[in-house]
This record gives C-alpha cells, structure tokens and sequence, in this order.
C-alpha cells in the first residue's frame, strides 16, 4: 500500500444506526406516522403473495380507489434484510397516493432464516403476483436494502418467467447497496452469512444492466461516503448499460431522513417518483 491509498473501515462505513445517534427517535415517528396513514387511507391491508408468515403486502390506493389505468408502486424496506417490516413504512405510499398512483408496502422474510438471493426471488414472486391480480407494470422504489431489491427486479429476466419483458421498466433506489462485498468483513454480515462468491451473485453491479429500464439512484448527502459511491457506481455502471439513470445526492439528508419526502406529495422526491410512473403508462 502506498501513502495515497486510504484504509476504508467498513464496519463503520456500513453502521448507520451509529452514525445517527438519533436513529431511534426517527424510526418511532416511522412507526408512528405509518398507523396514522393506515388509519386514514383507502387500503387492504395483509394481503399473502407466498405462504410465509412475512410474504405479504398492504396496498394502498388513492381516495378515489383504483385507476382505470397505470402502474402500480411498490415500496419495499429497509433493515440490511434483518431487521423492520411493512408495518414502519405505510406512509411511503401517500405520496404518490395523493398523485393517483396505487401502491402496496411489501414485507419479505428476514436473514438468517432466508439468504439475501431468497429475498431477492420473493420480490420477484412478489412483482409477478401483482401482475396476475392487477395486470399493472410495477415501479420498484425502496431504501437502503429495499433499493438493492428494487434494483434486483429492475434487472430479472421477466420474460423467461412468462411474464411481461417489461414488468417493473423503473425503480427509485434510495440509499441502495448495490455491491456487497464490502459488507463481508462487518457484524452485518453475522445474519447474511455471505461469502465473496454469494455477495457477488447478489449483487446489482454484477447483473446485465436492464437496458431501457430508468433506475433514479438517491442517496443522502449526508451519509457515510460508501453509501454515497454505492449510488454513483450503479448510476454510471447501468447507464453505460443502457439504462437511463440519474444520480440524486439529496442535500445533508442522512441514511433515515432520506426517506421522508415520500410522504409529503408536494416534495421533489415524490414529484419525480410520480414523473418515472406515468412515463410508463
């Protein structure tokens, strides 16, 4: 190593929740805000897309119900696929709820029950289940591990499941890990149990970029540089591809206030998740 090279500490790199103090004050007003949603929106709530105690959705819809027409939205969690559920997240459909565009809030069973890959192929369950009940292309949107998922169905092979070649054309990435081989060495790692071969076959960077899919890849300007480099390399990997990407370094937002505009229908965030949607109808 020469004096140039710099020793990157993933552990600490990778450790939102110490690198935001105040993560659990936010993560309550999570919980919080998503019954008060649940309380007030048109919604089905429990829906089952696979016999697993976890593998069901909410959905969401605006308060005039259903649209004759136009996608569906599907907002998938965060927790570095071991921790949280739907329940934290409801608000994340009222957004584009209030724009006129469905949305159901998925949970996915957790590591170390499953491997990363399992959950990987629940969402894609997931995408082809919402198509055989509503007939509806699906834009992917989701956080931190919920935007390597969202990313994981921009890039399957819908077609060779007999499924629209375009089932989900667009997705909304925040704060996704789209490379996992840096987590190999840190405590994340206890509950995944990736080697370097697995972490590379789950990994969005390793797959054919989805040529003529729109991926937005958002990232808080605040987070930790790994994260930041996590964005800007599926970003300039898949539009070199052919995907249309943007790269969004939103502000001084960290890894848990990053998510917050989607529930404000007034903010940019939402604004352009509803702009990918109607893109596609």
């Amino acid at each position: 190593m020469n004096g140039s090279e710099r020793v990157i500490d993933y552990e600490a790199e990778y450790n939102n929740r110490a690198l935001v103090p105040e993560h659990p004050a936010i993560i309550e007003g999570w919980a919080r805000d998503a019954a008060r949603y649940r309380e007030e929106a048109v919604c089905a709530l429990a829906t089952a897309y696979e016999l697993g105690e976890r593998t069901v959705y909410d959905l969401f819809l605006p308060e005039s119900g259903m649209p004759d027409r136009g996608p569906l939205g599907l907002f998938i969690h965060g927790g570095y696929w071991q921790a949280l559920d739907r329940s934290f997240f409801s608000h994340m459909a009222r957004g584009a709820n209030v724009h006129g565009v469905p949305v159901a809030v998925a949970s996915y069973t957790l590591c170390p029950q499953v491997r990363v890959g399992d959950i990987i192929e629940e969402m894609r369950r997931l995408a082809g289940h919402l198509w055989e009940r509503y007939r509806r292309p699906v834009v992917a949107y989701g956080h931190s591990a919920g935007g390597h998922l969202a990313a994981s169905l921009l890039a399957t092979d819908w077609g060779s499941r007999g499924l629209p070649r375009r089932l989900v054309p667009a997705g909304l990435a925040i704060s996704g890990v789209f490379d996992l081989q840096p987590l190999i060495g840190t405590s994340i790692n206890e509950k995944l149990r990736l080697d370097r071969k697995e972490a590379i076959d789950v990994s969005p960077i390793a797959f054919a970029a989805p040529a003529g899919t729109h991926l937005i890849a958002a990232v808080g300007g605040g987070e930790s540089s790994e994260f930041i480099r996590q964005s800007r390399v599926i970003a300039d990997i898949w539009a070199r591809g052919g995907v249309e990407t943007e790269l969004d370094i939103r502000g001084q937002d960290n890894h848990f206030t990053v998510i917050g505009p989607l529930a404000d229908p007034d903010s940019d965030l939402t604004h352009r998740l509803v702009t990918m949607a109607r893109s596609i109808c």
